[in-house]
């Protein structure tokens, strides 16, 4: 089993940054890959960024490519989710991610609780 507990989300004015935190226990963190994902009112879970066991590899959703990096830490077991420029639409909550086989396509075999993230306009 892997626990996965997000943080840092929380209340932001458009063009505003966040910086989001997901901390992993229970198993080898670097052996699994990391993402977020999140899912605004209504809406279904969409992908948002993801990362390879080291880091090598990154990919995003083309709705936040150029504004959001996602980063891991594997000493200290935890992924980062930087946002910049955010816009109304990124209002959601937010999911962190870990999946034992691949980085993408991810179809994580664990999940965070999610954190709220809302942007005002």
């Amino acid at each position: 089993q892997v626990q996965l507990v997000e943080s840092g989300g929380g209340l932001v004015q458009a063009g505003g940054s966040l910086r989001l935190s997901c901390a992993a226990s229970g198993r080898t963190f670097s052996n699994y890959a990391m993402g977020w994902f999140r899912q605004a009112p209504g809406a279904e879970r969409e992908f948002v960024a993801a990362i390879s066991r080291s880091a090598g590899n990154t990919y995003y959703a083309d709705s936040v490519k150029g504004r959001f990096t996602i980063t891991r830490d594997n000493p200290k077991n935890t992924v980062y989710l930087q946002m910049n420029s955010l816009k109304p639409e990124d209002t959601a909550v937010y999911y962190c991610a870990a999946d034992r086989l691949r980085t993408a396509p991810m179809k994580p075999d664990y999940w965070g609780q999610g954190t709220q993230v809302t942007v005002s306009s």
